[in-house]
């Protein structure tokens, strides 16, 4: 370790920072958040660090650095492009064991920046002893994503509350026990989702009740998107690692399922058409079976969890059994699997509304109102439709919605192998039927679906000359063979 790890509390401070340009406002940004009393002397200061200081009542001095402006300083930096002036300043602050940070120059460093994570009160600092500043900066990034700013109202709500819990609470074990829940439990969510008054209430209970012991957990209903893990929420990736029990589906991707805590316990509960791992009532208990033991569930759901994935439901049991829970919206199928394939839902020249219908008919089709899906400038999705394709293009043409409307299929919109079939309503369940494109997949209607050739930029489209071909002698309108 070239660098051991130290916090300083610096409010009050007196700090000497050599230089008056972009550098060296970057880090008098950082000193001021610190809390201390700035000096800076520089030949030129560039007008936002001046106004800065000035603001702030600190000190500019415009002129030479000498070895007396360290009288009473606790610690230097020197952010110039003079590297015989970097030395001279590191040789004078060793001589007076003052701490000092020259920029881009580690050799003549007592004490380096790091990359900050700050979520006050609490904070973390990333560093790479000085070789790789912008390595750091990038797992910085990382961990920001990671890290929500609730974090920084979590840590001062714990600060307001830690003594009377000390005093609450006699031994360290106790103590401990008693801060994971909160941390780990309805507390701390209440306060991630910004409902703070409602987390001090709960803690004042807990500590009024002495409470280290089973809780009721809670349930997070989770959309997992349409299967890319980089379309997952922020929140939607921290409360999958923080789960004691995820119940999945079968439209989650095994790569989302790879982001969830590496000891929780993964259960199936997916759906296929006429396939049912779990009824849905089997689901509904289970959520409340493992929430009443006090765990913190996840129902990962394929796309978002109110657009055709029952969400309502297994809520509604929940509210029921007293069960808290939350929900996070996931991007649904419409519109991930249609922006992956380059078509617009909506486009100012072709369709002003867009409508996402079930494609799951089961000899229901006089229940789907066909007649407000062939409204023009319109576009629909239909989920869950590729087996029955014919019927819905049947039944859109026969309530007027012209044969030579556009139609797309996309299949496993958004995976690395996700294609597109497009056709018409007249001859898209022919083309299909040669093509067989896998589920998931989703039907998009509109003239939109024109703009797919022009807009495509991901996956792979079908080949539908060969299609066509193949489509001709099946009827035996192909010339080329006679």
């Amino acid at each position: 370790m070239d660098f051991l790890p130290l916090f300083f509390n610096l409010k009050s401070r007196q700090v000497l920072l050599i230089g008056g340009g972009d550098i060296a406002l970057r880090k008098a940004r950082l000193l001021k958040r610190a809390g201390v009393f700035l000096t800076v002397v520089s030949h030129t200061v560039e007008d936002e660090l001046k106004a800065m200081l000035v603001d702030a009542h600190d000190q500019i001095i415009i002129g030479e650095y000498h070895s007396g402006l360290l009288d009473g300083k606790t610690l230097v930096v020197a952010a110039t492009d003079d590297r015989s002036l970097h030395e001279r300043v590191h040789f004078d602050a060793i001589e007076r064991n003052i701490p000092i940070n020259v920029v881009d120059t580690p050799s003549l460093c007592t004490f380096i920046f790091p990359a900050i994570v700050d979520r006050s009160p609490i904070v973390i600092g990333i560093s790479s002893g000085g070789e790789s500043p912008v390595l750091a900066r990038l797992l910085r990034a990382r961990l920001e994503t990671l890290i929500p700013n609730g974090y920084s109202r979590l840590g001062a709500l714990v600060g307001r509350f830690r003594h009377q819990v000390k005093a609450t609470f006699g031994s360290v074990n106790q103590r401990r026990r008693f801060w994971e829940h909160v941390l780990e439990g309805q507390i701390a969510e209440k306060v991630f989702s910004g409902r703070d008054d409602e987390a001090e209430a709960l803690l004042k209970a807990a500590i009024d009740k002495g409470e280290t012991g089973h809780q009721v957990g809670e349930v997070y209903l989770v959309g997992a998107g349409p299967g890319d893990p980089e379309l997952l929420t922020f929140k939607a990736l921290r409360l999958m690692q923080q789960a004691d029990v995820v119940f999945y589906d079968n439209l989650v991707s095994a790569e989302v399922l790879d982001l969830c805590r590496r000891d929780a316990d993964l259960i199936y509960v997916g759906k296929k058409r006429d396939n049912h791992a779990v009824p849905q009532d089997g689901i509904n208990a289970l959520l409340v079976q493992h929430a009443q033991q006090g765990k913190r569930v996840v129902r990962l759901k394929g796309g978002d969890p109110f657009i055709f994935g029952r969400g309502g439901e297994e809520l509604e049991t929940l509210k029921s059994h007293g069960i808290p829970f939350q929900v996070v919206p996931g991007i649904t199928a419409a519109s991930a699997c249609s922006t992956y394939a380059g078509i617009p839902l909506t486009h100012r020249g072709y369709a002003q509304s867009v409508k996402f219908v079930t494609g799951q008919l089961k000899n229901r089709k006089d229940k789907l109102n066909f007649a407000e899906l062939v409204h023009p400038n319109q576009t629909v999705v239909f989920y869950m439709g590729l087996h029955t394709l014919p019927t819905l293009a049947e039944g859109l043409i026969e309530h007027g919605k012209p044969g030579s409307t556009p139609v797309a299929i996309v299949s496993k919109g958004t995976a690395a192998d996700q294609k597109v079939l497009t056709g018409t309503l007249a001859d898209i369940a022919e083309k299909q039927a040669k093509a067989q494109l896998e589920a998931p997949a989703l039907i998009i209607v509109g003239e939109v679906v024109a703009l797919q050739e022009q807009l495509a930029w991901f996956g792979d489209k079908v080949d539908e000359q060969n299609i066509t071909h193949a489509l001709g002698m099946i009827k035996g309108e192909d010339k080329s063979s006679c």
